[in-house]
């Protein structure tokens, strides 16, 4: 009876939405907006369902999905159609990602065009571009605070540029990652200044109130995300004279998700970027999208719920665009932005796995994998058909977000071993080379994250000014080990720029009043292009850098077993100072590969007999899918250098020569 009453609806909507849009043949979208408007209008009723314009609002909607369909080109339309047919297209080992800053690697998007053969050399194939969009300058929040959701920043180009960008990389076979900000705006932004003018429509598209009263009760329970540079969750504005909530910095205002037409806005937005060629779409801070007095205002129902319905709408205009929660949260909450469904991801198909990343350095301190192997153990299994998008850094800090109990359970106190990691990545601890710096410091608890180049934080940096060649090839092993990790795990690997030829922290952001407050820009380098030529010099740094990251992606994209469809193992060892899992084939039962990772300065073995009936490899015939190389095993005993890794089959070889 319910699908009866959703079916009446839409038949009322199609009969008052625009005559220029009735009057287009538009077979195949009407298609998919009735297999998905149950859902769209459950959801929909349940978020906005006592607004007094519900069916307004809900004419409205359709209107936005058709208008941004009639306006989608033909060869993004048949990119949808392919991909609906192929709808596993994300999960296979085929993609590598890297994540920039157009101005930072290349100056613009022309200039960035120009590089794609660069990133087409060490193998990347997905694009994720750092947010373009306009902002006002010396309030960004490096990108983050919009002014404009529908243009570029005049520094990056122009719409244009952006298009032909997304032609090039579509003709080699390379995706586009664009960003879009969903909890706030600038306060810049065209809808903020006509709150501030006293426009009360624009107001209700934000959280703001006359008085201390309300703003007070949310403060009792939602920390605070950046306390040292912006305390608390609200700024008065002197001009609107209000209390405005701004749970980042004072100059972002959070979107109020309660009203509907804020709904609708931002799905146009997606929608817009969508046609503009994003073949993925990083959904900016998910978490926050709800807010709830007497909570912490994160991880909400009511945002798992906005986010189904932003990915059933992009389902009818846009099916062939995959959505990625950034969601830095605990692994049992971040979870649940691939949705509830026992197999299909109904919010995002994919999220960042920040807890692997997150143990991944706890390792390369404590040179032991306990507290990796709790926490991968510790892991919810995710949705079939969603994936993890697997980084060692970005542009964003390290926070040290694992759970209590596996830090307990890898026998550290929590407290003291956070503090022993912040110690150790900013340098503070004895014999530790890492050269990280502090970020977000909370005074109040001592917290703080880390800010840092991959290079520096492993040693790189403290090895070159040393001069130190064992301290320079440790360092190098350390980050093609890590690289190893993301390429095996189950996911989409994403390199962050520069990390490919070893690019140190850079200090000049402190010479820029705008930027000298936030020690993140220290990670977000400007690619010195005459270094990357570097690459081409053997016994370079940065040529051992590339060139093994590149064997690396290439064997990874040979390798069926690396595609993820909750095809691992996790294989827990007694020898502490390595981390071991085996990946299968689906499709082949006997193809497998054995990753074995040695996060120590000194070899260590394993004894293959711990592998019980997780893996029947035949010991004489393995081989090292990168090198080819036969694996040293002395007996059952399995030799891994320092620092070392294995990619391990006895059934294929993709020795990358």
């Amino acid at each position: 009876m319910y699908e009866q009453v959703s079916h009446s609806l839409l038949n009322q909507i199609l009969d008052e939405i625009k005559p220029e849009i009735r009057k287009r043949n538009l077979l195949r979208f009407y298609t998919r907006l009735g297999a998905n408007f149950y859902a769209i209008h459950s959801l929909f009723l349940h978020l906005y369902g006592s607004h007094p314009d519900f069916l307004k609002q809900m004419v409205k909607l359709v209107e936005v999905l058709a208008s941004r369909y009639i306006e989608s080109d033909d060869d993004l339309e048949d990119l949808d159609i392919q991909r609906e047919f192929d709808h596993n297209w994300f999960l296979q080992q085929k993609w590598v990602a890297m994540a920039l800053y157009a101005d930072g690697f290349s100056k613009d998007l022309k200039g960035l065009q120009n590089h794609c053969a660069y990133l087409q050399e060490l193998g990347v194939n997905m694009l994720h571009i750092m947010p373009m969009m306009k902002c006002p300058e010396g309030a960004s929040d490096g990108g983050y605070a919009i002014s404009d959701f529908k243009d570029i920043d005049d520094r990056f180009g122009s719409l244009q540029d952006l298009k032909e960008l997304s032609e090039h990389l579509r003709k080699r076979d390379m995706l586009m990652t664009l960003d879009v900000v969903v909890n706030h705006t600038s306060d810049q932004h065209e809808w903020a200044l006509k709150a501030k003018q006293g426009d009360e429509k624009y107001q209700k598209y934000f959280y703001t109130f006359p008085d201390r009263d309300i703003p007070d009760m949310f403060e009792e329970t939602m920390p605070e995300v950046f306390p040292e540079t912006s305390p608390g969750n609200f700024t008065y504005d002197d001009t609107m004279n209000r209390w405005v909530m701004t749970v980042f910095n004072n100059y972002q205002w959070d979107l109020n998700y309660s009203n509907p037409e804020v709904f609708i806005e931002m799905v146009d937005i997606i929608l817009f970027w969508a046609n503009q060629g994003a073949d993925v779409i990083r959904l900016d801070a998910v978490a926050f999208l709800w807010k709830k007095i007497g909570t912490i205002s994160q991880n909400e129902r009511e945002a798992h719920l906005i986010l189904q319905l932003m990915k059933d709408c992009c389902q009818v205009t846009a099916p062939g665009v995959v959505f990625i929660a950034e969601a830095i949260v605990n692994p049992t909450e971040i979870i649940k932005y691939f949705g509830e469904d026992a197999v299909i991801a109904k919010e995002c198909e994919i999220a960042y796995n920040a807890t692997f990343m997150s143990l991944l350095w706890d390792s390369v301190a404590t040179k032991n994998t306990r507290l990796l192997t709790k926490g991968i153990k510790s892991l919810p299994d995710k949705l079939n058909r969603a994936t993890w998008l697997n980084y060692i850094r970005c542009h964003d800090d390290i926070g040290l977000g694992f759970d209590d109990v596996d830090i307990v359970a890898a026998g550290y106190e929590p407290g003291s071993h956070r503090r022993f990691l912040l110690d150790y990545f900013t340098g503070n601890y004895p014999n530790s080379i890492a050269k990280g710096v502090p970020f977000g410091q909370n005074l109040k608890t001592g917290d703080a994250r880390i800010s840092g180049s991959l290079a520096s934080l492993v040693g790189l940096e403290v090895a070159i000014r040393d001069n130190d060649q064992k301290m320079i090839d440790d360092s190098i092993k350390i980050i093609i080990l890590l690289h190893s990790m993301i390429m095996s795990f189950g996911g989409i690997p994403l390199l962050y720029y520069g990390d490919e030829i070893g690019i140190l922290n850079d200090d000049s952001y402190l010479e820029d009043e705008n930027k000298a407050n936030d020690t993140r820009w220290i990670h977000r380098p400007k690619i010195d292009w005459q270094k990357a030529e570097m690459r081409h010099n053997h016994g370079s740094i940065e040529q051992r850098i590339f060139s093994g990251l590149q064997k690396m992606i290439a064997a990874r994209k040979t390798i069926p077993a690396f595609a993820d469809f909750n095809n691992r193992e996790l294989v827990e060892v007694e020898n502490e100072h390595i981390f071991v899992f085996v990946r299968n084939n689906p499709e082949r039962v006997r193809e497998e590969v054995l990753v074995v990772a040695n996060f120590d300065a000194k070899p260590q073995h394993l004894n293959l007999s711990d592998l019980g009936n997780r893996a029947n490899f035949e010991h004489s015939q393995l081989r090292d899918l990168i090198t080819g190389d036969t694996p040293s095993i002395f007996k059952d005993e399995l030799v891994i250098p320092p620092y070392s890794f294995y990619w391990l089959s006895d059934q294929y070889s993709t020795a990358v020569m």
